[in-house]
C-alpha cells in the first residue's frame, strides 16, 4: 500500500533535528510522497532544499498563507509567488485562503490576496490548496465566483458540515482534505465523511500540527497518515487497501504527480 500526505510543513524548524528520520519513518509506513505547501518567501529556499534532498518524495507548492498577510509586505510576497511560478516547477499554488481565527481585522486584504493567487493558479494551470479556518463561507464564495473548468484544488483541513461538503463537490474539480481532526472525539466529522464518496477525499497531516489520535498533542508527522487512513477505513467500512488506492489516485490526479 502507498499513501500521499498532501499537506505537510516538513520544512518547519520543528523538524530541524530529525528531518531525515521523519521522512524515512514515513516511507516505512508507505507514505511515498509528501506535498509541501509554502507559507511565505521566508520558507521558499528551505522548502526547495528539502525537495532537493528527497526529489522523489517531496514536492513544493508556492503561495502566501493568509496568516502571513499582516506580517509581511503582501504585495511584495505576491510578486515573489509569480516570479517563482515563472522560473520553478510547482505542483500547486498554496497554502492560500482566509483565516478569521487569528485575525479578522484584515479580511478585505486577505480576500484580495486570495483572489489574486487563484488567478495566478489559473494562469499557470495549477490547483490551489485552500486554508479555511473559521472562514469557509468567505473562502468558498470567492472560489465559486472564479470557478471554471480550469480551476481545481482542495479545501485543506476540512471539518465542516455535510452542506459545506456538498458545496465543495458541486465545484466539480475540488476535494476535501481530511486529516487528524477525523480521529478526534466529538468532532462529528466522521458523520459527515460517512456521507461523502471516497472519490472526493484526500489524506493530509498538516504536520507538525493536528496530530491524530492517539498522538494528539504531540508533534504531527507524515507517518501518522496511517492513523487517519485507518479511521477512514472504519468509517467507510472498506479495506485499508481501498483507502490507499482511491486517495492516492485522487492526489495523483489533482496534483499531476
Amino acid at each position: 500500500m502507498e499513501f500521499i500526505d498532501t499537506h505537510s510543513h516538513l520544512y518547519s524548524s520543528k523538524f530541524n533535528n530529525d528531518r531525515d528520520i521523519v521522512v524515512k519513518n514515513a516511507l516505512n509506513k508507505g507514505v511515498k510522497k509528501i506535498l509541501l505547501p509554502n507559507i511565505s518567501s521566508k520558507y521558499t529556499q528551505r522548502m526547495h532544499d528539502l525537495c532537493n534532498m528527497f526529489p522523489t518524495n517531496c514536492f513544493p507548492m508556492i503561495g502566501v498563507h493568509p496568516c502571513e498577510i499582516n506580517k509581511v509586505n503582501y504585495e511584495k510576497e505576491l510578486t515573489h509567488v509569480e516570479e517563482e511560478l515563472r522560473k520553478e516547477i510547482y505542483i500547486a499554488v498554496g497554502e492560500i485562503g482566509i483565516d478569521l481565527y487569528w485575525d479578522d481585522s484584515n479580511l478585505n486584504t486577505q480576500k484580495k490576496a486570495f483572489s489574486h493567487q487563484i488567478k495566478l493558479a489559473k494562469k499557470y494551470k495549477l490547483p490551489i490548496v485552500i486554508h479555511i479556518r473559521e472562514s469557509f463561507n468567505e473562502a468558498i464564495k470567492i472560489v465559486e465566483s472564479l470557478n471554471d473548468e480550469s480551476l481545481s484544488g482542495v479545501f485543506h483541513c476540512f471539518s465542516g458540515s455535510i452542506d459545506d461538503a456538498k458545496r465543495i463537490i458541486e465545484l466539480e474539480n475540488f476535494y476535501l482534505g481530511i486529516g487528524g481532526v477525523i480521529t478526534f472525539k466529538n468532532s462529528n466529522l466522521d458523520q459527515v465523511i460517512n456521507e461523502i464518496d471516497l472519490k472526493h477525499i484526500l489524506l493530509e497531516t498538516d504536520s507538525p500540527y493536528l496530530a491524530p489520535a492517539p498522538h494528539r498533542g504531540k508533534r504531527n508527522e507524515s507517518k501518522y497518515i496511517i492513523d487517519i487512513a485507518n479511521k477512514l477505513s472504519e468509517i467507510k467500512d472498506v479495506g485499508l487497501d481501498d483507502i490507499s488506492k482511491i486517495t492516492t489516485e485522487n492526489a495523483t490526479r489533482l496534483f499531476n504527480l
